[in-house]
């Protein structure tokens, strides 16, 4: 994320993003995926976050082109004692640099709890009822109490699991907490548009068509 290349460049540490922010300060972002953004496009964001979007568009590219990593079962990366449930799409190529890099680090931990909602066994019930097409709109995460966190404070609230607090410490505070949940709402809603995948839409429709299919013979299908 754009933003958390912001605070490497704040910290005066050299960043490399596992999940850019792909939004800007201003609203044209259709060619973001393929063109550098470049500071004087910017001049309402603050310098830590042009800064950051210039290493975020320079990912993008990089990871639009790379293979989504297999899926591993989620039952083999969980920890009985987890403090935090990650609901991610792991169909999402950008997102899958960012789960993996956290999967590796929480192995030291066992804090987390990977869940893909792209898979068929995905249940809302097991999940405060929060199906798919809610959770495919932005980051959710919930709690050992059961709470629901969404936007940044759910990135925050991951990153503090594994011991990376740090890197988003700085968007408990405003006016960075109000800027960083603009820029990833931006983020959030082009997502699909910017990885090169279809509408949310046309997923869902295809999502019920694999279960009819599956349905047709299997009595206790579950829709």
């Amino acid at each position: 994320m754009a933003l958390r290349t912001a605070v490497y460049s704040h910290l005066g540490k050299q960043s490399k993003p596992y999940a850019p922010f792909s939004a800007l300060c201003k609203t044209q972002i259709p060619n973001l995926s393929t063109h550098h953004v470049h500071p004087h496009l910017l001049p309402s964001c603050p310098h830590e976050i042009r800064t950051g979007l210039r290493y975020s568009a320079h990912a993008i590219r990089e990871a639009a082109v790379e293979p989504v990593a297999p899926k591993k079962k989620d039952e083999e990366q969980n920890s009985r004692n987890w403090k935090i449930k990650m609901l991610y799409d792991g169909d999402c190529p950008l997102c899958m640099r960012e789960v993996n890099m956290l999967r590796e680090r929480n192995k030291q931990y066992g804090a987390i709890k990977f869940v893909d909602i792209s898979s068929e066994d995905y249940s809302p019930e097991e999940n405060r009822g929060l199906d798919y097409k809610t959770v495919m709109g932005r980051i959710h995460a919930i709690l050992f109490d059961g709470s629901v966190v969404t936007n940044v404070e759910a990135f925050r609230r991951l990153y503090e699991a594994v011991d990376l607090g740090w890197v988003y410490a700085i968007t408990k505070y405003e006016p960075i907490a109000t800027i960083a949940d603009a820029i990833y709402g931006v983020w959030a809603k082009y997502r699909l548009q910017i990885t090169g995948r279809p509408t949310l839409e046309e997923i869902l429709e295809s999502r019920r068509k694999k279960k009819v299919e599956v349905c047709n013979g299997n009595n206790t299908c579950r829709m």
